[in-house]
């Protein structure tokens, strides 16, 4: 798939503010500072499409950005940054939960881990909940640059063992970096099977 358009639609507080539109989604998510908007730059071609920040926790709406007219790429806020206040941490928690739970045409959910670390609870317990609920995942490990190559598949590998283990599920993951453009292939791979088959 190649990316000829994306534009900035709109950022929404909550799930009925969200564009009225039957296009299929993707929305991107993980933990904050997790690479998130360096990403969503890298795989749209455009470098200030997402806004990179040095402050964790800076996506705080739903944004939408349409990409060649046919489909949503949607960035979720980030979770889990100990400096959001509690009140702060469970309206984006509702925000979140209500968009993947209830968005019709949400197709497919990019869940970001970083793959310098090993898994944590908190990626552990979404991706239960995702899993609980129903709601297509694919995991990409970021920052795949700073780590050295013979650590590439480590941390994928204890992830699907720990997935198999407590959920018995086995998601696809894919090894990104933004720096270097790794995996902007196999994730547009992802979507495009999706977008096409809507056609």
């Amino acid at each position: 798939m190649l990316i000829s358009s994306a534009t900035f639609i709109a950022s929404s507080p909550s799930l009925k503010l969200c564009p009225a539109t039957d296009l299929p989604e993707f929305a991107f998510i993980g933990r904050s500072n997790v690479g998130k908007s360096s990403l969503i730059n890298m795989i749209t071609g455009i470098k200030a499409l997402a806004k990179v920040s040095g402050t964790p926790g800076k996506t705080r709406l739903i944004n939408h950005f349409l990409i060649n007219g046919s489909w949503f790429l949607v960035d979720l806020p980030g979770f889990g940054f100990a400096r959001t206040s509690k009140e702060e941490s469970r309206k984006i928690e509702s925000m979140i939960e209500g968009y993947l739970l209830r968005r019709d045409n949400l197709r497919l959910t990019f869940l970001l881990i970083d793959s310098r670390h090993n898994p944590q609870r908190i990626d552990l317990e979404f991706m239960a909940w995702l899993s609980r609920n129903r709601i297509p995942f694919v995991i990409l490990f970021t920052k795949a640059d700073k780590i050295p190559k013979a650590r590439h598949t480590a941390n994928p590998t204890t992830y699907r063992k720990a997935l198999l283990e407590t959920l018995n599920i086995d998601p696809v993951f894919i090894l990104t970096s933004a720096e270097k453009k790794t995996g902007k292939e196999e994730i547009l791979e992802c979507i495009e099977e999706v977008v096409k088959g809507e056609e």
